[in-house]
């Protein structure tokens, strides 16, 4: 899986750029700075991912470290409670990045996601602290997370899968699967091209 150039090293400021335009092209289709300011300025989703992608950058760029990067945490800080996103920077994301509609997300910092994957509101990707499935997920390229689902433990979830709204996901999903209810089951391999934009 391909968790695209921020999960690798300290990131470059082309990185951020590529990161921050393609987040971008997921909400509107297209890219501008005007289009950039326009949609920083009017959506939260891409608000919160503008700063997390900031926060990265600046944080693992020893110039900034211990300057500019403080200033941007509390921007974050502030539109984590502002806007109920609780997606830690450091979490390693791919690009393309979209978040539907904000409230109640919660994260776990040690989630991997990976490229154009969708999540929206109430959504929780979080640890397990014991059993078979102790740890963290680990989300492919391509995947739409429904409103209110959880996706707990160590597990994957493969490219191109659709998880239904409320879905509990507690085991693996192979690729190309659409999974709804509680616990999560496989009831097509439609996969999630219907449903990301």
């Amino acid at each position: 899986m391909n968790t695209s150039v921020c999960s690798i090293g300290n990131m470059r400021f082309r990185e951020l750029k590529f990161l921050i335009k393609s987040d971008l092209y997921r909400y509107i289709g297209k890219i501008s700075i005007s289009l950039i300011i326009k949609t920083w300025l009017y959506d939260p989703g891409f608000k919160y991912t503008f700063w997390m992608r900031i926060c990265k950058f600046l944080r693992q760029t020893a110039l900034f470290k211990y300057s500019i990067y403080r200033i941007a945490i509390l921007f974050l800080n502030h539109y984590k409670y502002k806007y109920g996103i609780s997606i830690p920077f450091m979490t390693k994301i791919g690009s393309g990045f979209y978040i539907g509609h904000f409230g109640c997300i919660v994260v776990n910092p040690n989630a991997i996601i990976g490229d154009n994957c969708n999540i929206s509101h109430g959504v929780t990707i979080g640890q397990s602290n014991r059993g078979q499935r102790k740890g963290y997920p680990t989300i492919g390229n391509n995947v739409y997370i429904a409103p209110g689902a959880k996706i707990i433990g160590n597990i994957k979830i493969g490219n191109n899968v659709a998880i239904g709204a409320n879905c509990v996901v507690t085991n693996d999903i192979p690729d190309d699967a659409v999974a709804v209810g509680i616990p999560a089951r496989v009831i097509s391999y439609k996969g999630s091209l219907e449903c990301n934009r």
